[in-house]
């Protein structure tokens, strides 16, 4: 009874927050992962919220900063180190929501027996250039006290290549280890070519925050459809938390066509959980240990205080009593 209220309460508020007739177009930047499935079912519920969603799939968070700065698109979700990076570099954006937390993973190839990152010494360890995996590389390196660099002659020969890319030269023996995305991550070690060394938490970071970002112009200039979209964010992550069996087929089926399995999916979600939350510490603090590693090579990192803006995503929980 209380879901068949909360969602009649939902469908009432939409309407009164701007009708179903006027549906206005909202352009959205996504990536092609596990924890990223909640922003891509936005465009799913979105007519019930007034407007129309048109997702872009893109390779990587920095790509979808380049594809703001264009001019493509209102909305985009990353890894928190490209929306600094973007911000860094000119993307006139404003960080609104945080939609999942953690999704990183330290994964080795079995047969070599690592266990710990002192082990890591001498090994070519593969990772995503510009991604949060790569600061979160960088911190874990640093804190025990091991160098890096893509050639040889420090402690770890970094080898920069694709998510994808990642889990078939570590299958094929190319790289010893990969700090890896979810699920891939998962994959490599459901299927057995890869074994878990640490999830990569303890550092100042903790859990990295996936971010959502607005464009400035469409965070102020657009308010009303602003808001339905963060409305229609809450409601497709209350959605996916609550109901984890449409969370799973809608990932595993319209995201990834079939191409991972149940036990891939459970284990990426447990690594990598959907959420709201976002603070300005957390971003000041993940800007700080980029400056510290290098990663994004920012020449004025900018000041969270300045760009993250969380009164959307605020109105929007308290208007679906979302805790």
């Amino acid at each position: 009874m209380t879901k068949v209220f909360g969602s009649i309460l939902f469908a009432a508020t939409l309407l009164a927050a701007g009708g179903a007739g006027a549906q206005e177009v909202i352009r959205l930047g996504n990536l092609k992962l596990a924890h990223f499935g909640a922003v891509s079912y936005i465009k799913e519920i979105a007519p019930k919220c007034g407007i129309r969603v048109e997702e872009k799939t893109f390779a990587k968070g920095l790509d979808v900063m380049q594809a703001i700065i264009a001019g493509e698109l209102d909305v985009g979700a990353t890894a928190s180190e490209a929306a600094i990076s973007g911000r860094a570099g000119g993307a006139p954006i404003v960080a609104v929501a945080g939609f999942a937390r953690g999704g990183a993973r330290l994964v080795a190839r079995p047969e070599l027996g690592i266990r710990t990152v002192a082990q890591l010494k001498g090994r070519r360890v593969g990772v995503t250039r510009g991604a949060i995996q790569e600061v979160l590389l960088m911190a874990v390196l640093a804190k025990h006290g091991l160098t890096s660099a893509p050639t040889p002659g420090k402690d770890v020969q970094l080898v920069y290549l694709s998510y994808p890319d990642l889990n078939q030269a570590l299958l094929g023996k190319q790289i010893d280890a990969m700090m890896q995305s979810e699920p891939q991550s998962s994959q490599a070690i459901n299927k057995a070519f890869g074994a878990e060394v640490l999830k990569p938490y303890d550092t100042p970071i903790g859990e990295p925050v996936r971010t959502l970002v607005m464009t400035e112009q469409f965070y102020r200039e657009r308010r009303p459809a602003a808001e339905k979209f963060m409305r229609c964010f809450v409601e497709a992550t209350r959605t996916f938390i609550d109901q984890p069996a449409v969370a799973e087929k809608y990932v595993r089926e319209a995201i990834f066509k079939n191409q991972i399995s149940s036990d891939d999916f459970q284990d990426a979600i447990r690594n990598s959980p959907y959420s709201y939350a976002l603070t300005p510490e957390h971003i000041q603090v993940t800007t700080d240990i980029m400056v510290k590693t290098g990663v994004g090579r920012m020449a004025r990192p900018p000041l969270a205080k300045d760009w993250v803006r969380t009164d959307l995503l605020e109105a929007a929980m308290k208007n679906l009593a979302v805790r």
